[in-house]
């Protein structure tokens, strides 16, 4: 019975399942020109691309939990990659998209829930939160790979226009979400480390931390900063300012109906 239980517990998701194939149909319309409309194909392939790294950003957290000595995960269903197993679904995937549809960026969402008392020791704690930051480095590696490879001869513009914006929301997911802000990631990275005193002072103010950085991204100055240092980044990685605009450009497919896309993005 247990046993049963237990591969129940860690059985794939048809409803992942459903999201990686729209994201893989999407994704060969984009590279084939399938699509009558290539905007609206980029926008399934970066939006179903984007919240399969969301559901492995939140598995590799329970993932490790487990590993760690909390069981109670896969009772959960963390891991079966179903977003609809989340602490809370707006959090989890409907803000974040709705972040990369208003400003382009990746921003984190709240979502499994660990039961940090079932783990002992500090590095555990540490490495648990940083698993899901280094899962978005992994996926900005995976999408930047051809182009620091060199290897983009034959591959459609669209299709390294969407590559390129999707390796940006990686890029700015795994950089933000990795700040020592409390609720993100990279505070639960030093929290363990911190005197009791002190995390009882943050614990009111966490679930605020992801508010407070999307507010200070509005920020002009703080704005053009940042996407100067990613668009640096991502220029070490291959990628150069036009493909990433391109990309984000025609995800915006609604756009073309006003005729407000750059035709220097035309494909």
């Amino acid at each position: 019975m247990t046993t049963a239980a237990t591969r129940e517990d860690r059985r794939i998701s048809p409803v992942f399942l459903g999201i990686a194939a729209v994201t893989a149909v999407a994704g060969w319309a984009v590279w084939t020109g399938f699509a009558d409309t290539t905007g609206f194909a980029v926008f399934l392939f970066v939006t179903g691309a984007w919240i399969v790294s969301l559901c492995l950003h939140e598995y590799a957290h329970a993932r490790t939990a487990l590993h760690s000595g909390d069981l109670s995960v896969g009772a959960k269903g963390y891991l079966t990659l179903n977003p609809l197993k989340y602490t809370h679904a707006l959090l989890s995937i409907v803000l974040p998209v709705l972040f990369v549809v208003m400003g382009g960026i990746g921003l984190p969402g709240g979502a499994v829930y660990i039961e940090r008392a079932r783990i002992h020791g500090r590095w555990k704690h540490s490495l648990i939160s940083a698993a899901g930051p280094l899962t978005n480095v992994a996926f900005a590696v995976v999408c930047t790979a051809p182009f620091w490879l060199d290897a983009l001869d034959g591959v459609p513009p669209a299709f390294q226009y969407a590559l390129a914006f999707l390796a940006m929301l990686q890029v700015t997911a795994a950089i933000l979400n990795s700040l020592p802000i409390p609720g993100l990631d990279g505070y639960g990275v030093i929290e363990p480390w911190l005197s009791y005193r002190i995390r009882r002072q943050v614990e009111p103010i966490a679930p605020f931390g992801l508010i407070a950085v999307f507010a200070i991204l509005w920020i002009p100055a703080v704005n053009i900063a940042f996407f100067d240092a990613i668009d640096a980044l991502l220029g070490v990685l291959g990628v150069d300012d036009l493909q990433r605009y391109c990309g984000y450009d025609l995800y915006r497919f609604w756009k073309a109906f006003f005729g407000e896309q750059n035709p220097g993005c035309a494909v």
